[in-house]
């Protein structure tokens, strides 16, 4: 402790501070993730200075302090360590472990709010203090009041399909949103509130420009960059929250690709989504109705990878929430845009959760859902199989009218073992397909793959460059196909 160096769970204290002056720390390390202050050693030197001649009295005002000192009090456990001080002399120094507060903000006596912020203890003021607050439960942004907005700024085909889903056609507008607490009364007027700009805004982009959800579609395993950049869908969606969920929906579904399998039992190919719809549409409603809206400069993004979904979603799990228990514990941020979303009846599963994400990936036979909590944000990985995925076979490479894939792409390897080496894993499965089929379309090579109209081309134009494959038809005429080019 004494030559550790001070830093976001550790502070030094000399034992002759005045007590009153431990109050910043100790909020600042129960705001933050909970910490240790050492008293005993003096800050700078670092001499070994014990607290045994501060006496008994002060001694138990420093055990007290983070009663004494802080409003709510923490928790926290004292301990004492026996040294030899620097004058040689036994003595003692006083540990006084500070437990971490999920769901409340600590402050001093005086009403300041501390933050441990690496080796500092920073007071929090202004947006800082809002959004420490956002993250502990005492400060609800959807709560608060835009200050610019006014009831021209809603659109009112929206509030009116509101009006109607809750059976509240005949009522005046402003007193259902009065009643649903998306107006409130400040300054003796009535004024609309974020979470109100955030369901039913015409123009978000105006109040929000993060009410946003941004598609991306990779063409690989990972994102590259330069002359490899494999981005080939950027989609953003900057609508309010009753809209975003379903324009968002359908598009992502359009871009999900159907894999062809063999069931165990039948023997059959069958083709099955590439993830089943209800985890991935839940964990883009939870991003949406879940996601901290106080967080600027981030938004919802989804990203799509051969390998697999990502859906990110800004602000860390809300208190009470962990990786642990996030399958069976219930939770709500931001609780009225939630009932909203339930009334609006976006999905009809809105609130068969989390657990359901797991089970029906499970059930479709696909790797367990991941959930990754970073400094800003929480990520869910939906995971698909496309490596363990096969195609239907019927094929004029081999006379069997059904074999495995597996068999054919034997035979393609020792057909063309001049060439293998120097394919690709895309290339071989491309040929394999190609193989297996006879002949066949572009279209049906990205159906079939799983590849970009980019890709496939690029693919087929090494292919016929090595001549393993020829093309059908005019090059120039999209109906052309592609077949096997026999040695």
């Amino acid at each position: 402790m004494r030559n550790e160096s001070e830093n976001k769970y550790f502070d030094r204290k000399s034992a002759q501070i005045h007590v009153g002056e431990l109050a910043p720390h100790i909020a600042a390390f129960a705001n933050a993730e909970g910490g240790t202050l050492v008293i005993g050693i003096s800050d700078k030197k670092r001499t070994l200075e014990g607290i045994n001649g501060c006496g008994e009295d002060k001694i138990n005002k420093f055990i007290s302090a983070p009663n004494d000192l802080c409003r709510p009090a923490p928790d926290y456990k004292e301990e004492f360590i026996e040294i030899i001080n620097s004058e040689g002399k036994p003595d003692r120094l006083l540990l006084l472990h500070i437990e971490p507060c999920i769901d409340q903000v600590i402050r001093t006596l005086n009403d300041r709010t501390y933050l441990r912020v690496g080796d500092k203890s920073k007071e929090m003021l202004g947006d800082n203090l809002r959004n420490l607050e956002y993250s502990k439960g005492k400060r609800h942004y959807e709560d608060e009041i835009e200050e610019y907005a006014t009831m021209e700024d809603l659109d009112e085909e929206l509030l009116n399909e509101y009006k109607k889903r809750i059976g509240a056609s005949d009522v005046d507008t402003v007193q259902v949103l009065r009643a649903r607490s998306l107006i409130k009364v400040e300054g003796g007027k009535e004024r609309i509130t974020n979470a109100a700009i955030l369901l039913f805004a015409k123009n978000m982009l105006r109040f929000y420009r993060n009410c946003r959800i941004r598609f991306i579609r990779i063409d690989d395993r990972e994102m590259k960059v330069g002359k490899n950049f494999n981005v080939v869908k950027d989609k953003n969606f900057d609508l309010p929250i009753l809209r975003i969920v379903k324009e968002a929906k359908t598009f992502i579904a359009d871009q999900l690709r159907t894999f062809t399998r063999q069931d165990s039992r039948s023997g059959l190919f069958v083709e099955t989504p590439e993830y089943p719809e209800f985890p991935w549409v839940e964990g883009l409603i939870n991003a949406v109705a879940h996601r901290d809206y106080a967080a600027t400069g981030i938004y919802i993004k989804v990203t799509m990878f051969e390998d697999r979904l990502e859906i990110e979603s800004p602000g860390k799990f809300p208190p009470g929430i962990s990786l642990d228990n996030i399958t069976t514990t219930r939770f709500a941020r931001n609780i009225l845009i939630s009932r909203i979303m339930t009334e609006f009846e976006i999905v009809r599963e809105l609130n068969e959760g989390v657990k359901k994400i797991f089970s029906d990936m499970e059930e479709a036979g696909l790797p367990k859902p991941e959930y990754v909590e970073t400094a800003n944000t929480v990520r869910l990985i939906l995971r698909n199989n496309i490596d363990q995925r096969t195609a239907p076979i019927k094929s004029d490479f081999n006379k069997a009218s059904e074999v495995t894939v597996e068999t054919i792409r034997d035979k393609v390897k020792k057909e063309y073992e001049d060439v293998w080496e120097q394919l690709d894993e895309t290339e071989r499965q491309i040929l394999t397909i190609i193989a297996e089929k006879g002949s066949v379309s572009k279209k049906e090579l990205m159906k079939m793959s799983g590849k970009s109209s980019v890709t496939t081309h690029r693919k087929t134009t090494h292919l016929l460059k090595l001549s393993v494959i020829k093309i059908n038809g005019n090059k120039k005429d999209k109906t052309h196909t592609f077949s096997i080019n026999k040695k």
